[in-house]
């Protein structure tokens, strides 16, 4: 059955961390999916909307629509960038997002691990951590492979 997969445990669990980030984000003036673009900025701010694609592993428009968005509502800003398209980079109102934000995220794993003993927690990151590092690994293999 699907839901006795690995992958479907992992949609739930997913699913129930984004119902309590949700209404943060909201408050804040975000849907869920636009942080994950406005982290990437604000590790490296003035990334190109190629360079956002390759780094969430997303689909051109999938970025394009976010950033219309962002910049719609303020929080980003597009200029030219010299050849290699459009660079997208953050306004102050986006800059002023990253602790709200961050402060959700850390929240919601507070709520997530609440309960758990702190080996249990080291075990669940240091399994979760091998295998993102494995599912990108053989991602990566993929693409070269295609």
């Amino acid at each position: 059955m699907i839901e006795d997969s690995l992958s479907f445990g992992l949609l739930k669990l997913m699913k129930a961390t984004r119902s309590t980030i949700a209404p943060v984000l909201a408050e804040l003036g975000l849907h869920p999916g636009q942080e994950l673009l406005l982290s990437q900025l604000w590790r490296h701010d003035a990334l190109t909307q190629a360079e956002l694609v390759e780094r969430l592993r997303v689909e051109p428009p999938t970025v394009t629509k976010t950033v219309r968005r962002l910049e719609a509502a303020g929080f980003v800003r597009r200029e030219a960038g010299g050849g290699r398209g459009r660079r997208v980079l953050l306004t102050d109102a986006g800059r002023a997002l990253q602790a709200p934000v961050e402060q959700a995220w850390h929240d919601a794993d507070r709520r997530l691990l609440d309960g758990l003993a702190a080996r249990d927690e080291a075990a669940a990151r240091a399994a979760l951590d091998r295998l993102r590092d494995h599912a990108i690994s053989r991602l990566h293999n993929d693409e070269l492979a295609g």
